[in-house]
């Protein structure tokens, strides 16, 4: 008698499943998030008052870490596991594209947004806000790319 007892058995396909949502929603939020800084929030980092840039420059890294943490992490934890573990019906190939433009997605944010942002704090001037919308441009195509990869495979695995 199984009686439902499939329900609760972990099978290799319900994981796959679980990683695929797990990466598609980590993404998305990430793109939101990135379409957000581009339009909203970075632009009025460029009309922050100088007396004022380095406060607002500070609570900004403060709070964003608690924002963006959680999605980030699960979605590179669920890119390693896509590469090493790709699901039945999912291109291998799509897995590794989608990791490479997430790498351009955080290597942007390493060595163009973080030294930025390091900058307003440091020296603030007007420049940095104009400067931070210009750079984040790669930033914000590479994530949607991204979004767009993680629904691809999401469909191909179901």
């Amino acid at each position: 008698m199984s009686l439902g007892l499939s329900l609760f058995r972990n099978t290799d396909s319900d994981m796959d499943d679980l990683v695929l949502v797990l990466h598609l929603v980590s993404t998305c939020i990430m793109v939101g998030v990135i379409w957000f800084v581009q339009l909203v929030h970075y632009p009025l980092l460029a009309v922050v008052p100088v007396e004022s840039a380095t406060q607002v420059a500070e609570k900004h890294q403060r709070w964003t870490g608690f924002v963006v943490g959680p999605p980030m992490a699960i979605e590179g934890v669920t890119t390693v596991i896509l590469w090493a573990n790709t699901p039945s019906g999912v291109s291998w190939w799509l897995t590794w594209v989608n990791g490479a433009f997430l790498a351009v997605a955080l290597l942007c944010t390493i060595f163009l947004s973080v030294p930025r942002h390091a900058r307003m704090v440091a020296a603030p001037d007007a420049q940095v806000g104009r400067e931070l919308v210009q750079t984040n441009w790669p930033r914000a195509i590479a994530w949607t790319i991204c979004g767009f990869f993680a629904a691809i495979m999401l469909l191909q695995g179901m």
